[in-house]
């Protein structure tokens, strides 16, 4: 993939006009477009996951703004990206070696945030199995400081998750406004459902271990892709699809049993 996109970067590499819209009456562009907008939706799903649970911390009427600033820095970091191709795709250029493993810039990115990830992930699974000491003493912290922290932990990780939507957008369109409009479109729906998202997994504390664990898992694929041992992602959605399913039905006996026992 990456070899693919490094051709697409070098054939953009002189049509990078944002304002350029001579695909317009191009039907294959548009295909570009409808295709290229749906994979952002399903790379970005982790993204909305991970937002969703560090703005459950904030109080109950920040949350909505929270939610969609941190969508919004996601929109933002890939547009920037974007425009930014050239040096996006250098970060696929080897820097060093170790142990006759070359690792590029991309890689060292992939590795660091898939630590991040699996260190709050894990730190979060502690607090809600062990409960958070601090709890009491961090009430009295003011709430700008805590929106302004969840903000720069969503950013830290929106740069990471931005990688590879970047890379595939480039390895798809020979546009940037494609590119673009199909981010714009992504994080739009993303904005629609995020809430709803967010009150699913707030709702169910099951759920929300469960999105936890992905985040582990996806935390882990990020390490192994910037060690070079890829993980074909098909197998990571179809672990997280099949999981989201057994979780499903849990919920839904649960209701039953809730149902029978009320009617007792």
């Amino acid at each position: 993939m990456i070899a693919s996109a490094a051709a697409a970067a070098t054939h953009t590499a002189t049509n990078l006009n944002v304002f350029d819209l001579s695909w317009v009456a191009s039907p294959e562009a548009w295909i570009a477009l409808l295709t290229l907008a749906i994979l952002e939706i399903v790379l970005g799903i982790d993204n909305i996951v991970f937002i969703s649970i560090l703005v459950d911390k904030l109080p109950e009427k920040h949350r909505p703004r929270g939610r969609f600033l941190g969508l919004a820095l996601a929109m933002v970091t890939r547009i920037l990206l974007l425009l930014c191709i050239s040096w996006v795709m250098k970060l696929t250029t080897p820097l060093f070696t170790v142990m006759d493993l070359a690792l590029t810039g991309k890689d060292l990115v992939l590795i660091i945030g898939g630590l991040f990830l699996i260190y709050k992930s894990t730190k979060e699974i502690h607090e809600k199995l062990e409960g958070d000491a601090e709890g009491e003493v961090k009430g009295s912290v003011k709430a700008g400081a805590a929106f302004g922290a969840v903000l720069v932990q969503i950013a830290i990780l929106d740069i990471v998750f931005s990688l590879d939507s970047v890379i595939t957008a480039v390895g798809m369109a020979e546009h940037v406004s494609i590119m673009v409009l199909a981010v714009m479109i992504a994080v739009g729906f993303m904005m629609l459902f995020a809430g709803a998202v967010s009150n699913f997994v707030n709702k169910h504390p099951t759920v929300k271990m469960l999105a936890l664990s992905f985040l582990l898992m996806i935390g882990t694929a990020l390490i192994g892709e910037g060690l070079h041992f890829h993980i074909p992602k098909g197998y990571v959605y179809f672990a997280m699809g099949f999981s989201v399913f057994v979780e499903l039905l849990n919920l839904k006996a649960k209701k039953k049993h809730a149902v029978v026992d009320d009617v007792a």
